[in-house]
């Protein structure tokens, strides 16, 4: 049982509650226009690991993670390695680790078994509609809505995330749309993440077309008060 590894954060501080250790997985279905770590697409990675081998790894920094703390699996996508993903949950369970998993929750085999092992699910919403998840991902967006089904039939504690860009969803007909559909949703947080173009030098070094080429960074300031009016009453 190996696991395709592309690199690890080993005081995470954005990426869940605490204090954390984020392995990022190798592999991700999507081609979404703002992603910002372009170099795990792929699913061919130089770094391997077994399940072991990996909380071997972690539990290297558990004197770190304090109350709070714990393991984030991201990517990429983990979900597109099931087995791996299944069997270092448990393990991190097993070793009183609390597990996070960061997600679009485009691919759910096995998900009910991962889940089991899961406290905590940071999912990732790139449109809230079909047309536009296309248009921003090259997917559709039935997995992600079976995913978050999913997700709601197991009351997973969820937070959510929604990446802001200029001239794609920086307005307030969006985020009232946005509003509309997070209102069935049962989550602890929500977060509005201004777009940048700080991975603009991956994509030249991975020889990969940029098709934000132009968009200037989100105005953080702009996104604080989109985010306000999301979270008003």
């Amino acid at each position: 049982m190996i696991g395709k590894i592309n690199s690890f954060e080993t005081l995470g501080l954005n990426d869940g509650p605490g204090v954390r250790v984020v392995v990022f997985l190798q592999g991700c279905p999507l081609r979404c226009v703002f992603c910002h770590n372009p170099e795990t697409w792929q699913t061919n990675s130089n770094m391997t690991m077994t399940p072991q081998q990996t909380i071997e790894f972690i539990n290297k920094y558990k004197n770190y993670f304090g109350e709070d703390g714990g393991v984030t699996f991201s990517g990429g996508e983990p979900l597109l390695q099931p087995d791996y993903l299944k069997k270092v949950l448990k393990l991190c369970k097993n070793n009183n680790i609390h597990t996070c998993l960061d997600t679009s929750g485009m691919y759910t085999k096995d998900v009910y078994e991962i889940l089991e092992y899961v406290d905590l699910v940071i999912l990732d919403i790139k449109a809230i509609d079909n047309e536009n998840y296309k248009k921003i991902t090259n997917q559709s967006i039935d997995k992600f809505y079976e995913f978050l089904n999913i997700c709601k039939e197991l009351n997973k504690k969820l937070w959510l995330r929604q990446v802001i860009v200029p001239g794609i969803n920086d307005n307030i007909e969006y985020i009232y749309k946005l509003k509309d559909f997070i209102k069935d949703i049962n989550y602890e947080k929500i977060e509005l993440l201004p777009y940048h173009t700080m991975a603009l030098s991956k994509y030249e070094k991975l020889n990969i077309p940029y098709k934000l080429n132009g968009v200037k960074a989100m105005d953080k300031i702009k996104c604080e008060d989109l985010e306000k009016i999301l979270r008003s009453n």
